[in-house]
């Protein structure tokens, strides 16, 4: 909304610099932060009244964790708070990309705060339906794939159909069009981001520092594959009007910032699916809207890490009666393991930081 005021740079010289995307970027990181900061401690107290016994503890889980009943949840409320207001006040609100990012993230919040309110009230790790969770994830995303995909359709200069491709790290060439098929695709690679990160969420500080790691990773992706210049000399495809989604990743980090101090072990505060879905969708949709789907699963590897987990547990479980892991997800196996709730932590943000410079570099190696 303030970018309205480079208008007034004619007479403000000062106003010029709301023109800058790098300079509205670190603004909605501050800003964010500000408001996670700022109303946090307020917010905390809230929920802590409205749930009571906070969110519910699995039975089957470390004994360790049993003490952290009473933990109010839900506090995926704050991201949002900073990411919205942020983005609303730092973005430009015509940009299509912003909205639809926009569109995913209160979504996948709505969706996921509702998860929350049936587990705080039922006390009970059983919340929203799978299935019919799962349908209204993939209906919103598919919704904001299809207008992105019209809007790159319509003023890509990469071609008419660029739009609707997929592109592959490592090889500049290969561009498969799949046509409306490109929806079906793109929703799914959203959908998958948000429970991935959705499954992460299950130590303090364990999902928020990654999902920070991989805002600035694809902050700096959106910008590059935004620039003509950038992309033209790493060769990697450019997607006019994207360069606007660094702002709504600037405010992720500042609102994640935010959230740390108050989700550092011991946590006063849990996100919740409400912000876990909420962020997991929102750093999918970017990755749709930059042409990147495929570094995602290098960069988020940690995210795919966990959720493979799931999916070879359950698997291995109902065919053969065994476990291969002694908990699922994967952070669970290694406390099973001996290891330290904080050990867990510092060694997954390690991981992160190493598959997100991976990740980066795929831009380079063309």
């Amino acid at each position: 909304m303030l970018i309205w005021l480079v208008e007034l740079a004619d007479h403000f010289q000062f106003f010029n610099l709301f023109r800058y995307i790098t300079f509205r970027t670190g603004a909605a990181l501050f800003t964010s932060a500000l408001i996670v900061f700022l109303f946090g401690p307020r917010m905390i107290d809230s929920l802590r009244i409205r749930q009571g016994k906070g969110q519910p503890i699995r039975a089957d889980g470390p004994q360790t964790h049993f003490k952290k009943a009473g933990t109010p949840t839900m506090g995926g409320l704050m991201i949002l708070a900073g990411i919205v207001v942020s983005s609303l006040l730092w973005a430009d609100l015509s940009s299509v990309y912003v909205v639809s990012t926009l569109l995913v993230t209160l979504g996948f919040g709505a969706i996921g705060f509702y998860d929350d309110y049936l587990k705080v009230t039922k006390q009970s790790d059983k919340g929203f339906s799978g299935k019919a969770r799962l349908g209204f994830e993939f209906l919103i995303a598919a919704i904001a794939v299809f207008f992105m995909m019209q809007a790159s359709l319509s003023g890509g200069t990469a071609g008419s159909t660029f739009g609707s491709s997929v592109t592959f790290p490592f090889f500049k060439d290969l561009v498969i069009n799949l046509g409306y098929f490109f929806v079906l695709f793109g929703g799914f690679v959203i959908v998958g981001a948000g429970n991935a990160v959705n499954l992460t969420d299950g130590l303090d500080g364990l999902a928020i520092v990654p999902v920070m790691i991989a805002a600035a990773a694809f902050g700096l992706i959106a910008y590059l594959a935004g620039n003509a210049v950038f992309a033209n000399y790493l060769q990697i495809h450019f997607v006019p009007g994207t360069g606007e989604l660094a702002v709504i990743l600037g405010a992720v980090i500042g609102a994640g910032l935010g959230f740390l101090w108050f989700n550092a072990p011991p946590a006063a505060i849990f996100m919740g699916d409400t912000g876990s879905l909420a962020l997991g969708g929102l750093i999918g949709t970017v990755a749709v809207a930059v042409k990147h789907e495929f570094v995602m699963i290098i960069i988020g590897g940690l995210f795919v890490m966990e959720t493979l987990s799931v999916i070879i547990q359950v698997f291995w479980f109902k065919r053969t009666g065994r476990r291969v892991f002694l908990m699922a997800p994967i952070h669970h196996h290694f406390e099973k393991k001996g290891w330290t709730e904080s050990q867990v932590v510092i060694r997954f943000w390690i991981i992160a930081v190493i598959l997100a410079m991976i990740g980066l570099s795929t831009l380079k190696l063309r």
